[in-house]
């Protein structure tokens, strides 16, 4: 008995290793992210400006009540207006509790496979590849990501429950509280209780993961009850990306295999347009083919497993009109898993394609990083110098790009942005089309230099 204490014991102190190591990995590596001194679109702004005007406190603010509306989010918009309130006048810190909530993500999902069979160097690689790749750095640079922060993590400590050991006594009413709060969180939730059936198939049918399923499976049924047709019906207008299709399945399915060996795309969605003659992505569907065949090699239930968790994670996004980086952070989670969990079963040839994948997807992340860094300085210095252009101007204020790629930024940055710092926004700004008279101009840094009529 003492002996299988002592094993106990130094199986959690590997385990807490392994999680610290790859904090401490996944925040080094994202200190670009943590250091960003703005913001990378209109949300953070809107909710910046919300958060002043929301009476209440953290359950008093009126998001909890409407179970009809279309993004019914109670978890994630109360935090997000706490959040606002207390750090967005302080970017650093509002990044740092982000990345640091994914690195947090990241070192469950490493403990998780060292469980699950994967060796503790695997296990590590993996994690760091979920987190530093283009899914995770997008969703851990991204204010407005705190969703799929909140389900991925809730799905990721029910999993981390049903291959811990702890009774299911305790369990069981700990996996309801969990999936409940994800589905509070995101609709993506409804995901949960058909990611815990993929486990009880890939463990083997082991009886935790069917009671584990059973008892997830319990609030989405009631959440699906209550909230479907809104969800189905509220939202789906026309141009908007929540306008869904089941046509979009098959589209949106290979955006989201193939973005991830795309290194120079700073999006998932619409890079099909060039069509798929386009060499870029010629080249990623080699990469992925190179995947599906190194998994497949290792037996075809890793290649099922691969094509059945990655269906599974996306979900619901699978059917929207358009895909969106951070729809892919719970799918980036499984296929590192899979990926992991294969290792000792590949070739050497599946290894090393395995290997080079996982730099390409790094070298993707990075990509993501230095773009969101950019994009937040520009913010930084664009609209606290907005607001004063606007406070000074009676009429709407015309501004143009210095560089007409950066158009797409300030589109954003200038959207439905009811006040910044006290000072109304609304319809009172023009981006003017290039050549037309323009009373500032955007330089490449975001600030604003006032042209001369």
């Amino acid at each position: 008995m003492q002996g299988h204490f002592s094993a106990m014991d130094a199986r959690n102190r590997r385990g807490w290793l392994l999680f610290v190591a790859v904090l401490a990995c996944v925040l080094a590596a994202q200190s670009l992210l943590v250091f960003n001194p703005g913001y990378l679109s209109h949300d953070e702004l809107q909710w910046a400006y919300y958060a002043r005007q929301a009476n209440g406190g953290f359950f008093g603010n009126g998001l909890w009540g409407d179970l009809h509306a279309f993004q019914y989010r109670p978890l994630t918009f109360s935090l997000w207006i706490e959040l606002s309130r207390g750090l967005f006048e302080h970017p650093y810190a509002f990044h740092a509790v982000l990345v640091a909530w994914g690195a947090i993500n990241a070192g469950l999902l490493a403990v998780l496979l060292r469980r699950s069979g994967a060796g503790g160097a695997v296990a590590w690689l993996a994690a760091l590849v979920f987190a530093l790749g283009p899914y995770a750095a997008h969703t851990h640079g991204w204010v407005a990501t705190i969703a799929d922060l909140i389900w991925v993590s809730c799905a990721l400590l029910i999993a981390s429950l049903l291959t811990s050991g702890v009774r299911l006594v305790l369990a069981l009413p700990a996996m309801f509280m969990l999936c409940s709060m994800a589905l509070l969180a995101k609709e993506s939730a409804i995901v949960i209780p058909a990611l815990v059936a993929l486990g009880w198939w890939f463990s083997g049918r082991d009886k935790r993961w069917a009671w584990g399923f059973a008892v997830t499976a319990m609030p989405v049924v009631i959440y699906l009850a209550l909230r479907l047709s809104s969800i189905l019906f509220a939202g789906g207008t026309a141009g908007s990306i929540y306008q869904w299709s089941l046509l979009n399945i098959p589209v949106r399915w290979f955006e989201y295999q193939v973005f991830p060996m795309l290194p120079s795309r700073l999006g998932a969605g619409d890079f099909l347009s060039k069509g798929l003659g386009n060499r870029g992505i010629i080249v990623a569907m080699a990469w992925w083919l190179l995947l599906a065949w190194s998994l497949g090699s290792a037996g075809g239930r890793w290649l099922a497993a691969f094509l059945l968790a990655g269906v599974v994670a996306l979900g619901p996004v699978l059917v929207l009109a358009d895909a969106a980086n951070h729809y892919g952070y719970g799918f980036a989670a499984v296929t590192a898993s899979v990926c992991a969990l294969a290792w000792t079963r590949l070739t050497a040839s599946g290894r090393v394609i395995l290997i080079l994948i996982g730099v390409i997807c790094v070298w993707h992340g990075a990509n993501i990083m230095r773009s969101m860094h950019d994009i937040g300085t520009k913010q930084a210095h664009f609209s606290p110098q907005l607001a004063e252009a606007v406070a000074a101007n009676p009429s709407p204020v015309r501004l143009r790009p210095e560089k007409e790629k950066d158009r797409w930024i300030y589109i954003r940055l200038t959207h439905d942005i009811p006040a910044y710092r006290g000072v109304p926004i609304g319809d009172r700004v023009q981006l003017v089309p290039e050549g037309e008279p323009a009373d500032y101009l955007i330089r490449s840094d975001g600030s604003l230099q006032r042209l001369a009529h």
